[in-house]
């Protein structure tokens, strides 16, 4: 969903480092993935085509914090019928 967001610390040998990939437009999510060695970031579409990916050696990776947008809470909205039952 367009905003969110996940944020990066990386350790850069004296300092930390701080790198943030985000959803930029409707439609687009950030997924996160570990594989061999290497945490991978990428904003995909909603075909599930990658737009960008940020790549990081797991080693140096000190945080790694997904921040999702609020979504509205589906429990509080009423429930209504498709259609009216003609038998009653």
């Amino acid at each position: 969903m367009k905003g969110d967001r996940v944020e990066i610390v990386v350790d850069a040998g004296d300092t930390t480092r701080t790198y943030e990939v985000v959803a930029s437009r409707a439609g687009r999510r950030v997924e996160t993935a570990v594989r061999r060695g290497v945490v991978e970031v990428s904003e995909v579409t909603r075909s599930g085509s990658v737009v960008r990916t940020a790549r990081f050696m797991a080693t140096r990776v000190l945080a790694l914090v997904e921040q999702p947008i609020p979504r509205e809470d589906t429990s509080e909205r009423t429930a209504r019928p498709l259609r009216e039952d003609p038998e009653t």
